[in-house]
């Protein structure tokens, strides 16, 4: 009998309940990037409307609004960036996959676009907004619903990251 699980079709599956690529970055079990990504990515999305009720209504408050959104989409990316790089670089069975790596360089490159979208707000959200602070914000927008899906292609169907403990 083969040690790697079969999947349905007849072939094997080398990653299903492999400890090789679990999460070691963990409270109580529950990876942290896994807990935190979801707060940079509601961020830039609610950074994205913000945007355009400032566009659509004038109103000062939403570029207000704009500029605190952004930043805390940049440094919660940052926090849930450095428990993914330290989980990429800990776990030999999630650093040697090439998916591992693309999803690292797509979310270095969002991080360095939510930076350069508060750096701008920093100097005047209100005039910051239109055009580029919106081109920004779609920028990031489509950058982190990539960045999210690419990342829960990894979890769901590569199995990278998991805790080991699920019912999965």
């Amino acid at each position: 009998m083969s040690e790697t699980p079969e999947k349905p079709d007849g072939g094997t599956n080398a990653l299903a309940g492999a400890s090789s690529s679990d999460s070691k970055v963990a409270i109580f079990g529950h990876p942290i990037h896994a807990m935190m990504v979801s707060f940079p990515i509601a961020m830039t999305m609610s950074t994205l409307g913000a945007d355009g009720f400032y566009w659509w209504t004038g109103d000062e408050f939403w570029a207000r609004a704009a500029l605190w959104s952004i930043g805390m989409a940049f440094f919660m990316g940052l926090a849930a960036g450095a428990a993914g790089t330290v989980e990429l670089l800990m776990v030999s069975g999630i650093r040697n996959r090439i998916p591992s790596w693309t999803h690292f360089v797509i979310a270095m490159v969002l991080l360095a676009i939510l930076g350069a979208n508060w750096g701008l707000r920093m100097t005047g959200y209100v005039e910051a907004v239109l055009p580029y602070g919106v081109l920004l914000s779609l920028l990031g927008a489509c950058l982190a619903g990539f960045t999210g899906w690419h990342g829960g292609k990894l979890v769901f169907h590569h199995r990278f990251g998991g805790s080991g403990t699920g019912i999965g």
